[in-house]
């Protein structure tokens, strides 16, 4: 438990230095940043070879918070995600309180309620919404384990934690929906 909280402490730090950093979510490994910071998220983008038109992810610890960073959370959201039994993405149709280049160029943004343990801590302790993208470069697969993460990505961070490095389960991107104003539900991965 000592290695958990240790990393807990040091990717804050480097979270609120503006830094990245690698490390476990309820999905795939992931490369993270201070989902508030342009800087930070534009690093994000640099890192991955990625067109800042394409949207990323937002990780929160409670359902609760999802209103602080959506315009509109429609009813439907909040039973979605508590009856979800895997990992579940759901893209809203508005963002706010979040860095301008983080949302999708119609202003959504996809927010995962994550239940897994060092993520879920990670966000309490960090009391910020995180950036959650895979860490692999754009177009590449999503590492399925800490092994398969390319030394260019590892390079590119500020922390990389220790917790769940040897855990060599496969792990899966989440599934991805979109919810409409109308409350209708478009799934956009399996």
């Amino acid at each position: 438990m000592e290695e958990f909280d240790e990393d807990i402490k040091n990717a804050c730090r480097v979270l609120n230095g503006g830094g990245l950093i690698l490390y476990p979510t309820d999905t795939v490994w992931g490369i993270g940043c201070d989902a508030t910071d342009e800087g930070a998220v534009r690093r994000v983008y640099d890192l991955k070879k990625r067109a800042d038109c394409r949207a990323m992810l937002v990780l929160l610890d409670s359902p609760a918070k999802v209103e602080r960073y959506v315009r509109e959370m429609p009813d439907i959201a909040r039973d979605l995600i508590e009856l979800a039994d895997k990992p579940l993405t759901v893209v809203y149709s508005g963002c706010r309180n979040l860095a301008a280049n983080l949302s999708g160029e119609d202003g959504s943004i996809g927010i995962r309620v994550t239940g897994e343990d060092f993520s879920r801590e990670l966000c309490r302790a960090f009391r910020k919404p995180l950036v959650s993208t895979s860490a692999n470069i754009s177009g590449q697969p999503a590492p399925s384990s800490f092994g398969d993460i390319a030394d260019e990505i590892r390079r590119g961070v500020d922390y990389i934690v220790r917790y769940r490095r040897e855990d060599k389960t496969e792990h899966k991107p989440s599934t991805i929906i979109r919810l409409g104003s109308d409350n209708s539900i478009r799934i956009i991965r399996k």
